[in-house]
């Protein structure tokens, strides 16, 4: 079979498995609906967590950003590492102590207000649709791949799947799809891997190939690719333009923004005890190493095969000379999609693939240099023939390629039989619409249960709830695709799931913080610090990213991708202040505090048991 029958063989199978996964688990309660019915086991919650948590940003654009950012792309790979291990020690057994569905619904009885509660139903709607409009982009750009489409029909096509396994399954059916999705997309990552280390390194394990010699040299893989990309005028590959303190704000970001992520806490309510939301965690961190271990390498060997192929080759509408390479066909499939584009600036038929940003005109012509910082200096042409006057055509970048296709791309670059890349785009579909799914149930729940069974029409029953939930993930599912088209204008697909993270760090990790670690905690304190936290660091990414793109700008040196580090300790501090400042919590309430630190105990129990704690409504 070719390599198009493997890629409609696989995505087609897997595809049916979701869908069939879903009607098998579809959820008849609201318990199955939100959390499936607290009983999933560890093992099987690592695997779907696992899944939920390594999403397109993970799959698809987290090794093309460190592919052509090199050290600079990083910062994902060791915020999102580190926001894992922070989440599943600091705060996911205590919030399934707690027995609640929903991080709103934590934050509404802990703080013992109804406002409190909307305040977090609107932090964790913001955060959740920033998310998934990553999510959707990554879904366009899979699915434009797949198919030869434009990217926008991609992201429709992808609406359509979604819609029916998580608006019929609800988290029951989410966690056992996401299980299957998981095994798709692992192996979707590692086996081209596995392909590309021998090629490339000789040695069959990435991880130690990424390490290691190139194949058939004494020169390291990582020495050989900083010569290559140096020569072209970029930047070192094992160096970065971010300052340090930038790196340093980025990751924190990623971390703490982790551990307020909605999407990811709902699922450790899925499992019957804190015992059970440890174990899962730690499984789940040994489903995620096995991808984010692999990364960096990817990322390396994929951007040694672009160069070495696309660099300098005929283009393959051109007739190549004897002796030349010639562009081969993947690269017109790619032009199709608007991810992959080709200027030819001085017309001679090849691709440069140069340092800096394409020119947007060929014409009048210019001279200069590339400097070895990227920079060029310029100087305006009065004719086409003028001493020096092609200098910097023949050295201008021609190449336009987004690093959200790489990973897709990457197997066809390095010519891999057609099952391989059959598998990655099954995977990378996987990987997109697993994290997809799980946010529209944060979506759903908000609605349904935080906004309308706990909030404005608290006698509504059990099956009103569920059709209101199915009601909610459904249009959230249109706007998902909406904000998925809207997202390509925002960046790559690992940077606009970076604003989420942000978003989640300064408005929802310091109430549930505090909420558990300190008992004087009050309401008023944590209206104030949700409101500040979020209002900022909207502001900041919607200035910077729309109103001033200069970075010159940025606070601190700061970017938008890392300002929410920033605010996130000044919406503690202003929360500690408030609370100070103002009566503390009824006594029942810190009391319960103290309860969920130490599991196990009568009360916490009579509280998952339940499904409410003490409400001081206003």
């Amino acid at each position: 079979m070719d390599q198009q029958m493997w890629t409609y063989l696989f995505v087609g199978v897997t595809f049916s498995i979701y869908i069939g996964i879903a009607l098998w688990a579809r959820a008849g309660s609201t318990g199955e609906f939100y959390v499936a019915g607290h009983d999933v086991h560890p093992v099987v919650n690592g695997m779907a967590t696992a899944a939920d948590w390594m999403s397109a940003a993970s799959f698809l654009s987290m090794a093309g950003l460190i592919a052509f950012m090199g050290y600079g792309g990083s910062v994902y790979l060791m915020g999102w590492t580190g926001g894992y291990v922070l989440l599943a020690v600091l705060l996911a057994p205590y919030l399934r102590e707690f027995g609640k569905f929903t991080v709103p619904d934590f934050v509404g009885d802990r703080y013992y207000s109804r406002t409190a509660r909307l305040i977090a139903v609107l932090c964790a709607l913001f955060v959740s649709f920033t998310y998934i409009a990553g999510q959707m982009k990554g879904v366009g750009v899979a699915f434009s791949s797949f198919l030869h489409v434009d990217y926008n029909v991609g992201i429709m096509i992808g609406m359509v799947i979604v819609f029916v396994y998580a608006v019929l399954g609800g988290m029951k059916g989410v966690t056992y799809t996401q299980v299957a999705q998981y095994v798709v997309l692992i192996f979707a990552y590692t086996v081209p891997a596995i392909f590309m280390s021998i090629i490339i390194t000789d040695n069959p394990i990435p991880q130690l190939g990424f390490i290691g010699n190139a194949s058939g040299t004494d020169v390291s893989m990582l020495a050989k690719l900083n010569t290559v990309v140096t020569d072209l005028g970029f930047k070192e590959y094992t160096q970065t333009d971010k300052s340090m303190f930038d790196m340093f704000a980025i990751t924190g970001a990623l971390m703490f923004g982790t551990a307020g992520l909605p999407h990811v806490i709902i699922r450790f309510f899925t499992v019957k005890s804190a015992k059970a939301a440890r174990i899962s965690a730690g499984w789940a961190l040994v489903f995620i190493a096995l991808l984010y271990t692999t990364a960096p390498a990817v990322a390396s060997f994929a951007r040694l095969n672009f160069i070495d192929t696309v660099n300098e080759s005929t283009y393959a509408s051109e007739q190549a000379a004897e002796g030349e390479t010639q562009t081969p066909g993947w690269f017109g499939n790619w032009e199709t999609t608007g991810l992959l584009a080709w200027e030819d600036k001085n017309e001679d038929g090849k691709l440069q693939y140069r340092a800096g940003k394409p020119f947007e005109e060929s014409k009048p012509y210019y001279s200069g240099v590339i400097g070895v910082d990227g920079h060029r200096e310029l100087e305006l042409c009065e004719t086409e023939d003028q001493k020096n006057c092609n200098t910097l055509t023949k050295n201008a970048n021609e190449v336009y390629v987004s690093n959200d296709i790489i990973v897709l791309a990457n197997p066809e670059i390095a010519q891999l039989p057609g099952w391989v890349i059959g598998l990655v785009v099954a995977g990378g579909l996987a990987a997109a619409l697993s994290t997809a799914a799980g946010l529209l149930m944060v979506i759903a729940s908000a609605v349904s249960h935080d906004l309308c069974r706990r909030t404005f029409f608290p006698n509504m029953d059990d099956k009103t709830e569920l059709r209101v939930a199915r009601g909610a993930a459904a249009g959230a599912v249109a706007a998902a695709g909406l904000l998925g088209v809207f997202a390509s204008q925002l960046g790559f697909v690992a940077q606009v799931v970076a604003f989420a993270f942000g978003l989640a760090a300064a408005s929802l990790f310091p109430v549930i913080f505090l909420g558990i670690f300190w008992k004087r905690m009050n309401k008023e304190g944590a209206i104030t610090s949700m409101l500040f936290g979020l209002i900022s660091t909207f502001a900041y990414i919607y200035y910077f990213k729309f109103m001033n793109t200069d970075p010159a700008g940025w606070w601190f040196g700061v970017s938008p991708e890392g300002i929410g580090f920033m605010f996130m300790w000044g919406s503690l501090a202003l929360g500690i202040a408030v609370a100070l400042l103002t009566p503390p919590p009824p006594q029942d309430i810190q009391d319960l505090v103290e309860d969920i630190r130490i599991p196990g105990t009568r009360v916490s129990h009579g509280l998952a048991d339940r499904g409410m704690a003490p409400v001081h409504g206003e």
